[in-house]
């Protein structure tokens, strides 16, 4: 076992860790954050899908060791201020789901992109989106919500250069 000091949604977390145990794991079991989920297990599916310094990251792959001084952000830590971000936003307006639970995963690699390319093209969204899969086949809705998220970031940025 290893003493972890983990950055999780902004908050330093020490736990307790096997050396191989998945990051998965001790977030739903140690840390309580139950919004990434368990799918394949194999890193296909994206359930499981957080960010490690911005960059979407299978956690059910990744030994939470190898996590320790990164910067890692779950669903939970994308509201700020009891407000939805703009890509969870989206995802509700569009109806992007129906059992949700792909959604933590495709929400951050939405969230992922749109921070690296703030205005993709269709085809940018779903090779982004490709690794996420959503076995309830919301994926028209899904593109639509990323578009719809890359939209506001539009008019935010159109507002702030107004001044």
């Amino acid at each position: 076992m290893a003493e972890l000091k983990l950055n999780v949604n902004g908050r330093v977390r020490q736990v307790q860790a096997a050396q191989d145990e998945p990051l998965l794991w001790v977030l739903r079991n140690k840390l309580g954050l139950t919004g990434t989920k368990y799918g394949c297990g194999e890193g296909q599916c994206g359930a499981c899908t957080v960010l490690l310094d911005g960059r979407p990251t299978r956690s059910c792959l990744t030994p939470a060791v190898a996590a320790a001084g990164a910067k890692i952000t779950t669903i939970e830590g994308l509201e700020q201020n009891g407000r939805l971000s703009p890509v969870q936003e989206a995802f509700l307006e569009e109806g992007a789901f129906q059992c949700a639970y792909c959604t933590s995963g495709m929400v951050l690699a939405a969230t992922a992109l749109l921070a690296e390319k703030p205005h993709p093209s269709e085809d940018e969204i779903v090779e982004a989106m490709n690794g996420n899969m959503c076995r309830c086949g919301t994926y028209p809705r899904i593109v639509a919500a990323v578009r719809r998220a890359s939209l506001s970031v539009e008019k935010k940025e159109a507002a702030h250069a107004r001044g």
